[in-house]
C-alpha cells in the first residue's frame, strides 16, 4: 500500500500562485495518494477561506500572524515524478528527507539547485550545486547532500517526529539549513533525487538588494552562526560577519544611494544582539 504524501504550503497574499501550485498538483501528481495542505500565514484577508471555497478538497488553516519562511508558495510540479522521492525514501532508511532538483520557472532549462556541499570554516562558505547551469544531465546524480532547499523537501514524519519542528527564530531565510543540522545530529543524512524535478517561480536575475531581504539574511547568518558553531570559530564567523562582510554591504549601500539597506544591516546587527542577550536564539 502507497503511503500518502502531504503537500503542506505557505500562503502569504498570494492566493493567485497558491490556486496554481494546488492545480498543478491536481493536473499532474497521480502515483501516489496525497492530500493537500495550506497554511495561510496572516494574509490581509482570509485567503484560506477563499482557497477551501475554490478547491473544496484541500485542508487549510488559517494563522492570525504571518509566522515567516517566505512570502508564499511559488512552485509548480509539472511531472508526475513524486512517487520517485517517495521511492528514495524508501531504498535509504537512514535519509530523514529527500529532494527533488529545482528549475527556475521562468526559464526551465536552467538548474536553480542540484544539491549542496557542506559548509566549511569560519565563514560558513559552501556552494549551491548546478546554479544557474544548463539542465544537461551534468547533475544528475543521486545521493547525500549536505542541505536541502526550502522550495521543496519531501520529510520522512518518522524523523519529523524525533527531530522536531523547523526552528522559528529565523523568520525567512536559514531556517532549512538550521534544521538539516538538527536532522544530522540525530543521525539522518539529506538526500539528493534528480529524476524528480520541480519549478521554482524565483528569477534568476534579480538582484536582492531591498532592505527586507538584507536584514534578514543579515540577522539570519549571525543567528545561524551563534546556533551551530562552537567555541573560536563561533566567535570568529560572528566577528567576521558583523566587522567585515556586514561593513563591506554597508558601505555599498551607501555609496549605491540604499539608504534602507544600509539601515536595514545596522538594525539586523542590533536586533541578533538585543535576541542574544534575551536568550532568544
Amino acid at each position: 500500500m502507497k503511503k500518502t504524501v502531504s503537500f503542506i504550503s505557505v500562503n502569504y497574499n498570494g492566493i493567485a500562485q497558491t490556486s496554481d501550485f494546488i492545480r498543478s498538483v491536481q493536473a499532474n501528481v497521480h502515483s501516489c495518494p496525497y492530500e493537500i495542505i495550506i497554511v495561510d500565514n496572516g494574509s490581509r484577508n482570509d485567503e484560506a477561506a477563499a482557497l477551501k471555497l475554490q478547491f473544496p478538497c484541500i485542508k487549510t488553516i488559517r494563522s492570525a500572524e504571518n509566522l515567516g519562511f517566505a512570502g508564499g508558495n511559488d512552485i509548480e510540479i509539472l511531472e508526475d515524478h513524486i512517487d520517485l522521492l517517495c521511492k528514495a525514501l524508501e531504498e535509504h532508511p537512514d535519509a530523514g528527507m529527500v529532494c527533488p532538483k529545482i528549475c527556475f520557472f521562468s526559464d526551465k532549462s536552467i538548474i536553480q539547485y542540484a544539491g549542496y556541499t557542506p559548509m566549511k570554516g569560519f565563514r560558513m562558505k559552501n556552494e549551491m550545486l548546478g546554479y544557474g547551469k544548463k539542465d544537461d544531465g551534468s547533475f544528475d546524480r543521486a545521493g547525500f547532500t549536505a542541505f536541502p532547499h526550502g522550495a521543496a523537501m519531501l520529510i520522512r514524519r518518522e524523523a519529523i517526529t524525533q527531530v522536531g519542528p523547523m526552528p522559528e527564530v529565523y523568520f525567512l531565510y536559514y531556517e532549512e539549513l538550521d534544521w538539516a543540522l538538527m536532522f544530522s545530529r540525530k543521525g539522518w543524512i539529506i538526500y539528493f533525487e534528480p529524476s524528480c524535478t520541480i519549478y521554482h517561480k524565483d528569477s534568476l536575475t534579480t538582484r536582492r538588494h531591498g532592505p527586507v531581504f538584507t536584514y534578514y539574511m543579515t540577522r539570519s547568518r549571525l543567528i545561524f552562526a551563534q546556533r551551530n558553531l562552537e567555541g573560536f570559530q563561533r566567535v570568529l564567523s560572528i566577528l567576521f560577519t558583523r566587522y567585515v562582510a556586514s561593513f563591506k554591504h554597508l558601505i555599498v549601500n551607501l555609496m549605491q544611494g540604499r539608504l534602507d539597506s544600509a539601515s536595514a544591516i545596522v538594525r539586523a546587527h542590533r536586533d541578533f544582539i538585543r535576541m542574544k542577550m534575551e536568550d532568544n536564539i
